[in-house]
């Protein structure tokens, strides 16, 4: 069974990934459903190689990511960047073992400190294939340039926690293309457990001067500008409920199960609720911005949020 034939027998339930050219020669690769550990990732195609955005997060998926390269650049990948630390962007960066690895200096701390796939029990079972752990090896602290072929490209770190607390985003100021990893999720629930409710809204505001034309989120359809204003929305009200059940003494799984969701009721994983709120809770101690909180209790209480079932993965 080739790469291809795995990853649809896994993803048969949420469709099949698509390829999407944004501008040209930049393509988005587009995993629906964009649900836990379905991540999106994309590449830049130049006359002698492709520098690749993210892996994937089990082996059949990345081999499958790496057979459309293949097939539609013809040209090896030569350089693989990473947004940040998680499985679902960094597990298959083994399946490029020609590529030079670029990623934060966090984001190399992070992915060795992490290793490879979470223990069984928080989500759905996942057949990861090989669990080969590969850092970034080449690594930066604010932003670093690339071309490719003549095309600028900057990979900056946003500056502060968010996502997490070695985002980075991919922009190509000649197309207006912006690669956002997890900072921008689009018809999913954001997720700043290991981040900063308040730092990203710092960023994300940060990211609307971009002039950005065409976002590649890490989660969700290709979009425009329009979906900062849509995280940022979910993200104010995660704020403002946490502030007042802080106060309240209300614990966040209490306030995740009272919240009102409202117009955000629809977005898929809601169960992130509580672990956004843990992370709120903690923004509203004080100190640095992504400081260390429970994430094994967080994890345990939105699997008890979700009626004590494991959380659904198709990845």
């Amino acid at each position: 069974m080739s790469a291809s034939d795995a990853a649809a027998a896994r993803t048969s339930a949420v469709g099949a990934p698509r390829v999407q050219e944004v501008s040209p020669g930049i393509f988005a690769y587009v995993q629906p459903d964009g649900t836990w550990w379905i991540n999106n990732t994309g590449f830049l195609v130049g006359r002698k190689g492709v520098v690749s955005v993210d892996a994937c997060s089990t082996e059949a998926r990345t081999r499958a990511y790496r057979e459309t390269i293949d097939q539609v650049a013809g040209v090896p990948v030569r350089t693989l960047v990473n947004t940040h630390h998680h499985g679902d962007h960094t597990h298959g960066n083994f399946v490029f073992p020609e590529a030079t690895l670029v990623g934060h200096e966090r984001t190399r701390d992070e992915v060795l400190a992490t290793g490879g796939p979470p223990a069984p029990g928080i989500w759905t079972d996942v057949d990861w294939g090989i669990a080969e752990v590969e850092p970034p090896f080449l690594t930066f602290t604010d932003e670093l340039t690339l071309y490719v072929d003549d095309l600028r490209c900057v990979v900056r770190h946003v500056g502060s926690a968010a996502h997490t607390t070695n985002d980075s985003v991919l922009w190509v100021p000649e197309r207006s293309v912006l690669f956002t990893g997890d900072l921008v999720f689009n018809g999913g629930t954001p997720f700043v457990l290991m981040g900063s409710v308040i730092g990203s809204i710092s960023v994300l505001e940060e990211l609307k001067t971009y002039g950005a034309q065409v976002v590649i989120p890490g989660h969700g359809d290709v979009c425009g500008p329009d979906a900062f204003e849509d995280v940022l929305g979910y993200l104010r009200y995660v704020l403002t409920l946490a502030t007042e059940a802080k106060k309240a003494g209300v614990p966040p799984l209490d306030a995740g199960r009272q919240a009102d969701l409202g117009p955000w009721a629809g977005l898929t994983d809601s169960e992130r609720i509580v672990g956004n709120l843990y992370r709120a809770y903690a923004d509203l101690d004080g100190g640095p911005l992504g400081k260390p909180v429970d994430t094994a209790a967080a994890l345990a209480d939105m699997v008890t949020y979700n009626g004590g079932r494991p959380l659904t993965c198709h990845a």
